[in-house]
């Protein structure tokens, strides 16, 4: 798990990147299963002029209320988890080795069993909230609204296999990030081996070649 200020160092090094928030934005757009949903359980009074959900406008909402934030969730995870599981499954036929699953909601939505190892992109809790105001140019009770909607950090940095700290320089989390990809893109294990593409394309080429050893005799 990244966060988007890191995921910029990522391509360079080779690695492939889903970024959950694509897959969000894309289950809102107009005149998908996730949008009809949404509206149907939101009003249209979250749609902009042009038909698509104002985002903005919907946050304030779901971000102010938890129970709306769970209801929100709840309504677009299956749309968001095929498109995951859809972008996975074409990287894997395409044998990507190493691919990166940036999910800010990784433990609230249970999907940590998905991911090996899971990496925590860690920051105190003064400078998250001041990175977030800049960031998305909303007050201080905002960001903490988007905050407090999340385990917070020091829960997942306890939970995270690996930690990026993040409350340090730019460069500093570039040399962290270089650090661990030259860890998770070293050599496969055993296991790993058998459930990349081509560890399954070899076990059924073994497969087929014992079935055709067996019939000719």
């Amino acid at each position: 798990m990244f966060e988007a200020k890191s995921l910029h160092h990522i391509p360079a090094l080779r690695i492939v990147c889903i970024v959950v928030h694509t897959q969000r934005i894309a289950a809102l757009k107009k005149g998908t299963g996730g949008w009809k949903k949404v509206v149907a359980t939101f009003g249209r009074d979250i749609l902009q002029e042009n038909g698509e959900v104002d985002r903005a406008q919907l946050g304030q909402i779901v971000f102010a209320d938890a129970s709306k934030r769970q209801l929100l969730n709840r309504t677009l995870a299956p749309y968001i988890g095929f498109g995951i599981y859809w972008e996975i499954a074409k990287l894997w036929l395409r044998g990507s080795r190493v691919i990166v699953l940036d999910v800010p909601l990784l433990f609230e939505a249970k999907m940590n069993w998905l991911t090996k190892p899971v990496i925590v992109v860690w920051v105190d809790p003064e400078t998250q909230l001041q990175r977030l105001v800049v960031r998305d140019g909303i007050s201080e009770e905002q960001a903490l609204n988007k905050i407090h909607s999340q385990f917070p950090l020091d829960s997942k940095r306890e939970r995270a296999d690996i930690v990026i700290d993040n409350s340090g320089s730019l460069e500093a989390t570039k040399e962290q990030i270089h650090d661990i990809s030259c860890q998770i893109t070293g050599p496969l294990t055993c296991k790993e081996y058998l459930r990349s593409r081509n560890g399954v394309l070899s076990i059924l080429g073994a497969v087929l070649v014992m079935i055709l050893g067996c019939t000719k005799h």
